[in-house]
C-alpha cells in the first residue's frame, strides 16, 4: 500500500490533525480523528457493570478493540470473522487498553465498564497512535457523559477529573539515514531503519515505548533524540486534543 503523497513537511512537524467530536448522532461519545491520511473513528460505550473476575471489588474497567475496514488498505483487508483476530490486531487493541488504563482511576469509575472502539476507516501509516490519541478524547466525552447521568444503587457519583486525572497520546518517531523523524506515515515508515511508538502522558511521563531497528541498529544520541522530538509531539497532541474537548 502507498496512499502517502502529502507536501514533504519539516522532520519534527506532526501531519496535520483534524478532531470532529461527536461525530456519530448515536453515540456523543465519538471522534473522528485524522492525522494526515490517517482516518480512525473513535467511540465509547458505557456499561453498568464489570467482567465477571471485577465482580464485587468496587472498581471499574477500560478495554479497547481495534479494527481495520475492508476499505481501510489496498488490497481489501478480509474482515475478522467468528471471533477470530488476528495477532496484529490484538497486540494493537491490548497496547490501547493498556494506554487508556494507565492515566484512569479505576476506583473511582466505580463498577462500570467502558470500552473504546478504534475503527480505522483509511490507513496511512500511525493507526496505533492516532487510535491511542483520538480513544483518549472518546474516553473523555464519555466520563463526561457519566457525570451527568443520574446514579443507581451503590455505584457512586462520578466526578470527570477525580475519574481521568491525567491524559494520554502517542505518536510515531524513526531514524531514516542521518535525520530523526517525527509521526511517521507509510512511506515515511517503509524508509526508517528505526521506527518507534511512544505513548505518554500529558504531563510528559512515559506510558509504553515500542522501538526495533529494521536491519539496522541505533545508539544512545539517536534513542535521546527521538525520546525528544516524540515528546514535542505528544505536547503538541495534548494541546489538540484539550482544544477538541473545550469545543
Amino acid at each position: 500500500m502507498t496512499l502517502s503523497n502529502e507536501p514533504t513537511r519539516p522532520h519534527d512537524q506532526l501531519r496535520e490533525v483534524q478532531i470532529q467530536c461527536g461525530y456519530l448522532e448515536s453515540n456523543p461519545a465519538s471522534v473522528l480523528y485524522r492525522s494526515g491520511k490517517t482516518i480512525v473513528l473513535c467511540t465509547a460505550s458505557i456499561e453498568r457493570g464489570v467482567p465477571p473476575w471485577m465482580e464485587g471489588k468496587g472498581k471499574g474497567w477500560v478495554t479497547a478493540e481495534y479494527n481495520m475496514l475492508p476499505g481501510s488498505t489496498s488490497p481489501r483487508k478480509r474482515r475478522d470473522r467468528d471471533g477470530k483476530v488476528d495477532g496484529r490486531t490484538t497486540e494493537i487493541q491490548r497496547l490501547i487498553g493498556r494506554s487508556l488504563r494507565a492515566i484512569i482511576d479505576l476506583n473511582a469509575l466505580g463498577e462500570r465498564m467502558i470500552t473504546v472502539d478504534c475503527d480505522v476507516l483509511q490507513a496511512d501509516g500511525g493507526t496505533r497512535t492516532a487510535s491511542i490519541t483520538g480513544g483518549f478524547i472518546a474516553l473523555s466525552l464519555a466520563v463526561k457523559q457519566l457525570a451527568a447521568m443520574p446514579v443507581i444503587g451503590a455505584l457512586p457519583p462520578v466526578d470527570p477529573q477525580a475519574v481521568l486525572p491525567k491524559s494520554v497520546a502517542a505518536i510515531s518517531v524513526g531514524v531514516i539515514g542521518d535525520d530523526v523523524v517525527l509521526d511517521l506515515d507509510y512511506l515515511l515508515d517503509s524508509a526508517a531503519d528505526v521506527d518507534m511508538n511512544i505513548v505518554m502522558t500529558g504531563d510528559g511521563r512515559f506510558i509504553e515505548i515500542q522501538g526495533t531497528g529494521e536491519e539496522a541498529t541505533f545508539g544512545d544520541e539517536q534513542l535521546v533524540r527521538m525520546l525528544a522530538l516524540g515528546k514535542k509531539g505528544i505536547a503538541e497532541l495534548t494541546a489538540k486534543q484539550f482544544a477538541a474537548l473545550e469545543k
